[in-house]
């Protein structure tokens, strides 16, 4: 998806209303807790809670929430046992979807992701069925403000080890091999650069645009049932935005 329309959905994210970031804080703690469980609570050994932490900071969860929920999560003998699901499909017009799933009950999250994308105009897929229109990649999004020079600021990121850096109209972008990713954040961290957003994701190759009204709401309902689902963790797809 290009860069400006991820910025909308990140302002959009970051000015959510109370009810919906506690949300979005719920399932960011989800992900430190499942990290926790798979390495420790140590971010120094344990990289996937390094990511994660990264991610949550980016999503403007307090440090204090983040450091209760590693303790939390440190401290269950038998919590919920969470388990890493990734749902394919195609939205209306043939959009492509992903969609990255946390969840303790996986009957009923299937039940969920098929009845979203037959309500409005797709179809559930079979594993692979839309990956290959993906590339994996971590992508870091660094706001623009007046104290950044964008020379400087793509000098930083080639030099901790980015694959790309592009300009965009409100904000830089920083992509990286999945296994660079961690060393190209951390590098930035330290020179002092603040994350709008910090993580792995699937970006897509090609885009698709929809022409029909029908469409275009059918597939902001999808998005939305989706992201507003407890299950959910994030949402890839190819649809080029308007905005």
């Amino acid at each position: 998806m290009s860069g400006h329309s991820k910025w909308s959905t990140i302002k959009r994210k970051k000015g959510a209303a109370d009810e919906q970031r506690g949300k979005i804080f719920t399932k960011l703690g989800r992900e430190l807790a499942v990290a926790v469980k798979e390495g420790g609570p140590d971010p120094i050994s344990n990289w996937k809670l390094r990511d994660a932490i990264a991610k949550a900071k980016a999503g403007n969860m307090p440090n204090d929430t983040i450091n209760r929920s590693i303790k939390k999560a440190a401290g269950e003998g038998s919590g919920e046992n969470y388990e890493e699901i990734i749902y394919e499909g195609y939205g209306p017009s043939g959009v492509a979807v992903i969609v990255e799933t946390l969840t303790g009950n996986r009957n009923r999250t299937a039940g969920d992701m098929r009845h979203y994308f037959d309500k409005y105009g797709g179809n559930l897929g079979q594993t692979g069925s839309v990956a290959f229109m993906f590339e994996r990649c971590g992508v870091i999004i660094i706001e623009k403000t007046d104290k950044l020079d964008e020379d400087t600021v793509m000098m930083d990121a080639l030099d901790a080890g980015a694959s790309d850096f592009e300009a965009q109209e409100e904000c830089y972008s920083v992509t990286t091999a999945v296994p660079a990713f961690g060393a190209v954040r951390e590098y930035l961290e330290k020179r002092g650069y603040e994350f709008a957003q910090a993580e792995i994701e699937y970006v897509p190759q090609t885009m698709v645009k929809l022409t029909n009204d029908e469409d275009v709401k059918n597939m902001n309902k999808l998005i939305d049932h989706l992201e507003d689902n407890d299950d959910v963790q994030s949402v890839f797809h190819n649809w080029e935005e308007e905005v």
